[in-house]
Parts: C-alpha cells; sequence; structure tokens
C-alpha cells in the first residue's frame, strides 16, 4: 500500500492517452482489466518491447527510500510462487549460515593468521608477504614429509622390524663386481663423545647409515596374501609425486597472485594521484606510521627522480649515449668476471673438500668448505654488484630488479656448479672408461655410495645456512640494536637499525627450498628437516623483526613481488627437476647400497613393475604412452592454449578499455570542475556589480501550473520541487 500510495502521489496518471500505448515500463504498468488510477510495479524485468521507452528502467533510478528499494529487489529475486520460494529462502540462508559459521570456524586453523596480519599492520604489506611466502614453504614441506614417510619411511621401518627383506633379483650380470658391492659406514664400538657432534652436523658416522640417507633403504618387495609392496618402485614414484605436487602448488599460488598483478594494473603506480590518494595503508600503528610516510616520500622521489633521468636520457646527444652504453657494458663484464670468479672458487673448494680425506675438526673443516664458499659468494659478490649499479646510472627500479636478477643467477647457478663438479668426480669428468671408474660405472674408491655423498652435501647446506642465519640474528642485529639505542654518537644514529629487507629474505628461502628439491632424492627427511627450520626462522625473524629491524625505505609492492618471488621458486624447481632427471637417468646407482643396487638405471624399477601387471593394466598404459593417445592429446592440448590465449586476449583488451574508459571519466571530471571554477568566478563577478531595483510583477502565464487539472510543480515559481 505504500508504494501504491507513493506512486499515486508522485506520478499521477494522466487525462490524456499515453504516447506508449500498450508498452510497459519499468515504473508504472496499467492493465486494461483494471482501474487506470491504480498503479501496478513492474516486480520483474522489463520486457523486451519496451527498449524504446524512454522512462527510466534501473532500481537504482526510483524514487523510492532504501528500504523500499530493498523490498522491491527481493521480490524481484523470487521468480518463483510464494508457497515454494519460503522454503528456498529459508533453505539459502541456512546454508549461507552454515557456510559463514564454518568460514568462521576454519580460520582459527590457519597457520599464524593473527600474527602475520599484525606484522603487516605494524609494518605494511611488503613485510607482510614474507611472511605468507615462509608460511606457503612450511605447509608445502610439511605436506611433502606427510607424503614421503607414508609411502617410504613408515612402510621401510615396518618392513625392517617385521625382517621381511626379500629382495629383487639382479638384472645384469655381477661377474667382476665384488669389490663394488662392499659398503659399511657403521661406526666402531668405542667412540669418543665429541665424534658424535661431528656426525651430527657433518651426516657421517651414525647419521650416515640411518634412515636419514639414501643408503639405508633396501631393495625390499613383500609379496603376501595377496599383498604386494615394493619398495623401490614406490620410492621413485614418491619423489616424482613430490615434485608434481609441488609444481602443481607453486602454479595455483603463482595464478591467483598474477590475478592481483591484472587487477591492481600490473604493479604500475598509476600516476602520483593514486599514490597520494590510495597509498596510505590504514592498518599502521605506531611508530610505523612515520616509517609509512617516509615510504611514500621516497617513493615520490624515486617517481621523480625517474622522469628527470627519462629527460636527461632523451636530452643526450650522440657521443654521450655511445659513451654510457659503453660504460654500462664495461660493468656488465665486470660483474660477469666476479660471478665467473666465484664459480671458479666453488669448483675448487668442492674438488679440494672430496679429495681431502681427514678426521676431527680438520676433516669438519673441510667437508663445510663448498658450504662456507657459498654462502661467503651469495653475501659479498651482490653487495659488489650493488655498488657497481649505482655506476650504471640507471633509473632506481630498473637497478633494484638488475640487482635481484644477478642476486637470484648467483644463487641458483652456484648450487648448480657445485652439483656439476660432483658428478664430474663421481663419473671421472664424464667417460666410464676411465680407469678409477672401470670396476662400478662410478668412482668407486672414493664414492662407496655416490647417492648418500649427494645427500650429506645437501643436508650440510642446509644445516649451515640454519646455523647462519641464527648466528646473523644473535651476533649481529641484536647487539647493532643495543648499540643503536644506548649510544647517542652520531655514526650509531647514522647507521641506525638493522633494516628488514624484503627481497634478500625471500631469496634466502627460495634457495633454501632448492637445496631440498635437490637433495630430496638422496635424503628423503630432507622436507621434514627443512620444515622444522622454516618454522624456528618464523619466531626468530619475527622476534627479530619487532625488536631490533625497521621496514626498508625501499621495497616493491607487493603483488608483483610476489609473483616475482614464485617465479624464481619456479626457477629453483626446475633446476632441481634437472638434476633429479639425470640421476635417475644416466648415472649408474650404487652397488652396495640403496633400494637400486641391483639396477643397471634407477628408471629400470618401472619396467620391471609394469611387466608385473595384469594384460588389461598394460594394454592401457601402452595405449596411453602410445601415439594414438598422445598426438589427439597434443591437439586438444593445443585447441584449448589457443581457447586460452585468445580469452586471456579478450580479457586485456578489455581491461585496458576499461582503463581508458577511467582516464576519460577522469577527464571529464577535470572539464566539470573547470567549467564549476568558471561559473563561480562568473556569478562571484555578477554578485560584485551593483544590483537595480526591480519592478515586481507577475507572472503572464499564470495559468501554466495547471495541466489537465493537475498541479504542475515545475512551473511554480514560489515553489521549490518536490525531490524524486
Amino acid at each position: 500500500m505504500e508504494l501504491r500510495e507513493f506512486n499515486n502521489q508522485v506520478h499521477p496518471p494522466p487525462d490524456y492517452p499515453s504516447p506508449h500505448g500498450s508498452q510497459h515500463s519499468l515504473r508504472l504498468r496499467t492493465f486494461p482489466a483494471q482501474d487506470t488510477r491504480e498503479v501496478q510495479f513492474d516486480w520483474a524485468s522489463p520486457p523486451q518491447d519496451a527498449e524504446d521507452s524512454k522512462e527510466p528502467r534501473s532500481l537504482r533510478e526510483l524514487p523510492l527510500h532504501m528500504g523500499l528499494k530493498k523490498a522491491v529487489w527481493q521480490v524481484q529475486q523470487m521468480r518463483v510462487p510464494a508457497v515454494s520460494s519460503a522454503w528456498n529462502i529459508k533453505q539459502s540462508q541456512t546454508f549461507r549460515r552454515f557456510s559463514e559459521v564454518a568460514k568462521h570456524i576454519l580460520s582459527y586453523f590457519v597457520l599464524w593468521k593473527r600474527r602475520i596480519q599484525r606484522v603487516g599492520g605494524h609494518f605494511g604489506g611488503g613485510v607482510q608477504s614474507y611472511f605468507l611466502f615462509l608460511r606457503f614453504l612450511v605447509i608445502l614441506n610439511f605436506l611433502s614429509s606427510l607424503l614421503i614417510a607414508a609411502f617410504v619411511l613408515i612402510p621401510s621401518i615396518v618392513f625392517h622390524s617385521m625382517n621381511l627383506n626379500s629382495t629383487i633379483p639382479s638384472t645384469f650380470n655381477l661377474t667382476g663386481k665384488e669389490i663394488c658391492l662392499q659398503y659399511d659406514p657403521k661406526p666402531g664400538a668405542l667412540l669418543v663423545f665429541y665424534t658424535y657432534f661431528l656426525d651430527l652436523v657433518s651426516g657421517t658416522g651414525f647419521m650416515e647409515y640411518s634412515y636419514l640417507f639414501y643408503g639405508y633403504y633396501n631393495n625390499t618387495v613383500i609379496e603376501s596374501n595377496g599383498f604386494s609392496y615394493n619398495i623401490p618402485l614406490a620410492y621413485l614414484l614418491t619423489a616424482a609425486f613430490y615434485f608434481l605436487f609441488c609444481f602443481i602448488c607453486m602454479i595455483f599460488r603463482m595464478g591467483n597472485t598474477a590475478r592481483l598483478v591484472v587487477v591492481t594494473g600490473g604493479g604500475a603506480a598509476g600516476g602520483y594521484s593514486m599514490l597520494v590518494f590510495t597509498g596510505w595503508d590504514h592498518g599502521l600503528q605506531g611508530r610505523a606510521t612515520k616509517l609509512k610516510q617516509n615510504n611514500l616520500r621516497h617513493r615520490l622521489q624515486v617517481d621523480l627522480e625517474e622522469e628527470r633521468l627519462k629527460k636527461k636520457a632523451a636530452s643526450l646527444t650522440l657521443g654521450q649515449t655511445v659513451s654510457l652504453y659503453t660504460l654500462r657494458v664495461f660493468l656488465h663484464l665486470v660483474v660477469l668476471i666476479l660471478i665467473a670468479a666465484t664459480f671458479y672458487g666453488i669448483a675448487q673448494a668442492t674438488q679440494f673438500s672430496q679429495s681431502m680425506e681427514k678426521s676431527g675438526f680438520t676433516g669438519l673443516l673441510l667437508q663445510y668448505l663448498p658450504s662456507m664458499v657459498i654462502t661467503a659468494s651469495n653475501f659479498v659478490v651482490p653487495l659488489l654488484c650493488d655498488k657497481i649499479a649505482l655506476l650504471e646510472k640507471y633509473s632506481p627500479s630498473t637497478t633494484v630488479i638488475l640487482a635481484l636478477l644477478r642476486a637470484v643467477f648467483l644463487r641458483l647457478v652456484s648450487l648448480g656448479v657445485l652439483l656439476l663438479t660432483l658428478w664430474e668426480q663421481i663419473t671421472c669428468n664424464g667417460p666410464v672408461g676411465n680407469e678409477n671408474c672401470k670396476p662400478c660405472n662410478y668412482y668407486y674408491d672414493q664414492y662407496n655410495c655416490w647417492e648418500t655423498r649427494v645427500g650429506q652435501e645437501m643436508y650440510k647446506l642446509t644445516l649451515f645456512d640454519f646455523l647462519i642465519t641464527i648466528a646473523t640474528l644473535i651476533l649481529v642485529e641484536f647487539p647493532r640494536r643495543i648499540v643503536v639505542d644506548h649510544c647517542s654518537c652520531k655514526l650509531t644514529q647514522l647507521v641506525g637499525r638493522q633494516e628488514f629487507l624484503v627481497a634478500p629474505n625471500v631469496l634466502a628461502l627460495v634457495y633454501s627450498q632448492t637445496v631440498v628439491w635437490t637433495g630430496a632424492l638422496f635424503c628423503p627427511l630432507l622436507p621434514f628437516i627443512n620444515t622444522v627450520k622454516f618454522l624456528i626462522f618464523y619466531y626468530c625473524k619475527k622476534i627479530t623483526l619487532f625488536q631490533n629491524c625497521q621496514p626498508a625505505t625501499r621495497n616493491f609492492r607487493s603483488t608483483t613481488s610476489n609473483f616475482f618471488f614464485l617465479l624464481v621458486l619456479l626457477f629453483g624447481w626446475m633446476l632441481s627437476s634437472v638434476v633429479l632427471l639425470y640421476s635417475v637417468a644416466r648415472i649408474h646407482p650404487s652397488y652396495g647400497c640403496g633400494p637400486f643396487r641391483l639396477n643397471s638405471a634407477m628408471w629400470e624399477v618401472v619396467p620391471g613393475a609394469v611387466e608385473k601387471l595384469s594384460h588389461t593394466s598394460k594394454e592401457f598404459l601402452f595405449y596411453i604412452g602410445s601415439q594414438k593417445f598422445s598426438i589427439p592429446l597434443f591437439i586438444f592440448s593445443c585447441v584449448l592454449l589457443c581457447y586460452v590465449s585468445a580469452l586471456s586476449s579478450v580479457h586485456g583488451k578489455s581491461v585496458t578499455l576499461l582503463k581508458s574508459q577511467c582516464k576519460l571519466e577522469q577527464r571529464d571530471k577535470q572539464f566539470l570542475v573547470r567549467q564549476i571554477e568558471e561559473l563561480n568566478a562568473t556569478v562571484q563577478k555578477e554578485q560584485r556589480k551593483p544590483q537595480q531595483p526591480q519592478r515586481e510583477t507577475k507572472p503572464q502565464n499564470h495559468t501554466a501550473t495547471q495541466w489537465n487539472q493537475h498541479y504542475n510543480y515545475a512551473y511554480d515559481p514560489d515553489e521549490d520541487p518536490r525531490p524524486y
């Protein structure tokens, strides 16, 4: 009734015939069977034949208060009879409440949710992105540890405790290979106490012959009462699924981050207006607000500096341009020489460490020599590259990106150099016909179980990185904060507290995860060790962040930096995948240890397991691997890729059109603002002029306020029109 009375008051029905004929508008719809003065509201969507009507069709344009608009909207959503709609509404409300309660309950099980939000509230989104990335790696390593434990570790422990050691028969002749079968790393009965510590940190002794490394696992195959379990096959397939699982998790996370990058315009600042009006983080508290102000000021200075450098580069003469590019090429060569010298030092340190066999503390230092050289190079060389980058005269953003790319290249390729040096020594510098590799197809005298030696190197890299990080927090950052807080000299105040640099910290996490992926095949418990390591990293970094550090004044946008860090992590995964494939397909497994001791290659376990399957299963697998299946799958993948590419192109054009429309709307608003300013100036000028007395006259068209005996407010000079 209220809606009907409102429409009757505001829109009284005219006495003259409607120009629209039988067309029904969104506001007013009359029916021939009813009174013409009774207004009927169109609860449904406007009909197709009403497109030519000039009446407003949107509910937003109706002159109704919010209560009536909400009621109209709710009725428009119900396209079913009232008897069944009540049950549907109640069911949807119940499901919505259940989903909200479930989300609220599940939010309590999100790891470190409130603590990470507190970090973002105090230090902004850039530092928060580091802890979100750390949480992602913790969950990834924990799930990977469960996968390895379920299919490799627990079955091996159960079979070993039950003395079920049925082995796979050898697939080749072992004549003349007796020397290769000798492998006994078990320590003696009487040992000095400190040797246990040395074995713990180096992975030798009692640690070498344990479930931690590859050499302890047997080639056990259990077949009893219809139950069959193949440890070598489970070991290899678990490693493959582990890599596949990590790849899928990274792709999904990169997809979610890429959507944010597209929404935010690819990380572009969007001009000074967006930085000024939308750049503030309202979640900041305390002294972090001052740091955020400094950060915004720094970003404005960087933008102005980039504009100045662009103008300066545009005004350079030909000779100045040639000299500038010559200087940059020379400095690039200097950086490449530094990185090449680092790689050469890592290779020499690895060869020297592997060739020297000493015991005690000296032997421990020799074993950790490659880890020391890699860690020192990852710390010193990026600092030198940053100093060199200042002489290249790039823009600030280009300088930061170039420094990060150099650091990523150095960290990942240094690990590749270490592995390449190990492969050359294991395979006797390539040719298997070498005198040292003739009996066993690998260097047996130095590497009785080469898989365990590679796993030990990855274990030492992981442990040394952990020790260096903790030592830096305790011996550098805490004393620095104490000195800065309690010493008022100019030097300490100039140095200040340690800045929490997001990019180097995240790259350190990427390096640690790459080491774990590389050694997962040879040290199955390395993902679990990395989970514990990252858990300790989280609490230590959080404590030192709030106690010792301050946010860096120069940082990335959180969206683009997250995508960049995941891309670097994907490169580390690709490097580790190459190591896995090369180890599985090319290098001969050790004869005296591991689940593949009686196979000429690790991959031979898969064809042997397929041969034991039923005829139907073999035919199915052969069909999947044949051209009859692979070629249609390839064609379908190409069509799907073309479709997705076209769809992304259309979406990209739509985004571009929307951006251009936003720019046009901004120009229109600027034009309207100028028009308003000009109109205000004109009105002010007219008000300043002396006003002439005017004779009061009545309007001549006094009958214009009446139209067909209805009062027209638009022609009443003494009354304000009623609001619609």
